[in-house]
């Protein structure tokens, strides 16, 4: 029945559309829209930005390890040049401001510019003993001779290295006396081969002639300068103190940039009485008390009588 107290409204489709509309809505409904609309949490973003922190703390430490390891690269040097602050081989740039008194400023703290180690043209790595000297030794008719097909009628050993494409025969003879002086050289210097000699040949001819691993360091031709057609060695882009090595070569346009440290030999062929390594041994020996090679080299040369006094011959040539 139509209760007759209250009056009936009839209202129209569009007025009961916008009824509808206006309601608001169940509670459950309420809940769901405000959970989409919460903030995030600043539990949430600080987890982040420890995260961030974290990573740069270890940017840091990593970067302080590698300054710390090209550091002790940068000490490993020559008595004569330890105190300098251009070393032989690599400089070292100062670091501008101190790492010690920096810190550590979250994610948009600015890091410091580590140490530069910057090479130069250095061909053999640093001298592990400081105290050591460095001898260096050409390869052909200083320590061997080598002859192409036809084989000669004495030889040590064949090496077969392939050149522009085509293996080709080398039968090497030995000096005599190379295996003692390899010896003893060896126990006190740095010995390198610096030979002007294609790598592909003089390695096959050094495994041969050095099975116990004397011989410290390589160079061949790669490592030499040509100046006017010759293949000269520069000393000077070995790393070394010039004043504490000497080098040994038959051919004097090897040594051309550097003739103070060079000690000439006679160029060996297919003497079996040839004794220049054996005078060799006994001249290094008699460089023991130089501080400098090359002060040794000029008063052997010259023909001082501290050698005469040590009881053995010059090396005439």
């Amino acid at each position: 029945m139509i209760n007759l107290h209250r009056p009936f409204i009839i209202h129209s489709p569009e007025m009961v559309s916008k009824i509808i509309k206006k309601r608001t809505p169940p509670r459950s409904i309420k809940r769901h829209r405000h959970h989409h609309r919460r903030k995030t949490s600043p539990v949430k973003k600080n987890g982040s930005f420890s995260v961030i922190a974290s990573l740069n703390k270890s940017i840091k430490t990593c970067r302080r390890r590698i300054v710390r390891l090209f550091s002790r690269l940068a000490h490993i040097a020559t008595p004569s040049t330890a105190a300098k602050r251009y070393r032989n081989g690599f400089q070292l740039l100062k670091q501008e401001e101190n790492e010690e008194q920096q810190e550590f400023c979250g994610f948009e703290s600015n890091f410091i510019v580590p140490r530069a180690l910057v090479f130069e043209r250095c061909l053999l790595p640093p001298l592990i003993s400081k105290t050591k000297k460095t001898i260096f030794l050409d390869l052909d008719e200083t320590l061997v001779h080598s002859s192409p097909d036809p084989p000669p009628e004495t030889y040590d050993f064949v090496v077969r290295p392939s050149i522009e494409g085509q293996v080709m025969n080398f039968y090497v003879l030995k000096r005599p006396g190379v295996d003692f002086f390899l010896e003893e050289i060896s126990k006190k210097h740095e010995v390198v081969v610096f030979t002007a000699g294609l790598k592909q040949y003089a390695s096959q001819v050094l495994d041969k002639l050095d099975p116990k691993g004397l011989i410290s360091h390589r160079l061949y031709r790669d490592s030499c300068k040509e100046l006017n057609g010759k293949f000269v060695k520069d000393l000077s882009e070995m790393g070394r103190d010039l004043g504490r090595i000497v080098i040994v070569d038959d051919n004097p346009n090897a040594y051309s940039l550097q003739p103070e440290n060079a000690v000439p030999i006679r160029p060996f062929v297919e003497d079996s009485h040839d004794r220049e390594l054996e005078k060799l041994v006994q001249f290094f020996q008699w460089c023991e008390r130089f501080e400098d090679m090359r002060v040794a080299v000029k008063q052997y040369f010259n023909g001082g009588g501290a050698a005469d006094d040590y009881g053995f011959v010059q090396l005439k040539l």
